[in-house]
């Protein structure tokens, strides 16, 4: 299938947290690029269509998926599962041409791939998952970015790896400008992480804050109302307390924030992929595994630092079988930061260098990097 092949209707599902969305949007450039007169829909949940709808971007349109069993990571406000047969004839009805799967492996999400009725569907393919027209196998530690541009090449479509980059409107702009008071250049600080054993210590990043202010960077902690005991954490240790921002942002005013930042520090988060998306340079904490799977491939403007630990600090046990089903399964139930090995004069010598390459003009503006 190419863009000869009269494609005009493009269904993508992805329909998960933040991090996991931006990390298929090379994916969703590719496919722009190559249907370039096509209208790509996304079917997702809640909180991407009120970010996304009236966003310029690869997708057009944002479909909310009413509840299904299974479909891992389904975010919150979905409406109720007895509505999925009236969207899937509705779907029906629209005739989409290509129905693209990047929703993990298939075991629920190619059943409701298919059951769109495109005339073709491609995605990815578990053992076990029901098959589609054209699939990738599904292996769980590959580069997600790379696995879905892999996917979209089932159809010739091709691209970058780099993010694109997410467009800013005016009011966020000026909300993100009052809301950064003063002269910079500002370091973002996002202390937190769904998964506790993706946190680095709060105590480092309070290290990396006052080492930041001495350095003359002004450091704001920032994130959702979910991540204040973090960033709460994060302000009782250092000498010079940072600016907070935490919970007091909406999702574009963060966007428009992390642009006017000289270097954000994140654990692997959603805000992490929310400032590489936004062109700002970063310095990503990462246990080993995660970066397989999430970390960027270039070093000019992101700086990934990895932690090798793999043994449970509590147990013992080995935590990096997932997707291996000849090794034993972890079975770990602590949740403890794997992110000790991580030392705070690396975060901070990369923080500082990233910080004296950006160029000063971009960090006032919020214009498009």
């Amino acid at each position: 299938m190419d863009s000869s092949d009269g494609v005009r209707r493009i269904a993508v599902l992805r329909c998960n947290a933040l991090g996991d969305y931006l990390m298929a949007t090379p994916a969703l450039a590719a496919l722009r690029a190559t249907f370039p007169d096509a209208e790509v829909t996304l079917l997702a949940g809640a909180w991407h269509a009120a970010f996304l709808t009236g966003r310029p971007g690869p997708v057009d349109r944002v479909l909310v998926i009413p509840r299904v069993q299974g479909l891992a990571g389904q975010p919150a406000g979905a409406p109720r599962a007895e509505t999925l047969p009236e969207f899937l004839v509705d779907a029906h009805a629209y005739r989409y041409d290509l129905a693209v799967q990047l929703h993990g492996g298939g075991a629920a999400s190619n059943p409701l791939t298919r059951a769109l009725g495109a005339r073709w569907s491609i995605g990815l393919q578990a053992e076990g998952a029901a098959p589609l027209d054209a699939a990738v196998p599904y292996r769980y530690y590959q580069s997600e970015v790379f696995r879905f541009l892999e996917v979209v090449g089932l159809v010739g479509a091709e691209g970058s790896p780099e993010y694109p980059q997410l467009a800013v409107s005016p009011r966020e702009g000026a909300a993100a400008a009052g809301l950064l008071p003063g002269d910079g250049p500002w370091a973002a600080l996002h202390a937190g992480a769904g998964d506790p054993r993706r946190r680095w210590p709060a105590d480092r990043f309070a290290a990396v804050a006052d080492g930041l202010a001495a350095a003359g960077v002004r450091p704001v902690l920032i994130g959702s109302a979910a991540d204040r005991p973090a960033s709460a954490a994060v302000r009782a240790a250092p000498r010079v307390e940072p600016y907070d921002l935490t919970g007091r942002t909406d999702l574009g005013t963060l966007t428009a924030v992390l642009r006017r930042c000289a270097v954000v520090i994140a654990n692997d988060s959603g805000p992490l992929h929310l400032a590489r998306a936004t062109g700002a340079p970063t310095v990503e904490l990462y246990w080993c595994g995660n970066a397989i799977n999430a970390a960027p491939t270039t070093r000019t403007r992101h700086r990934p630092l990895l932690s090798w630990q793999v043994h449970c600090p509590e147990c013992g046990v080995d935590t990096s079988t997932a997707g291996f089903p000849h090794r034993p399964g972890d079975g770990c139930p602590h949740r403890p930061s794997f992110l000790g090995q991580i030392p705070v004069v690396e975060v901070l010598d990369e923080a500082l260098d990233l910080v004296r390459r950006t160029p000063t003009a971009t960090l006032t503006s919020g214009a498009a990097r």
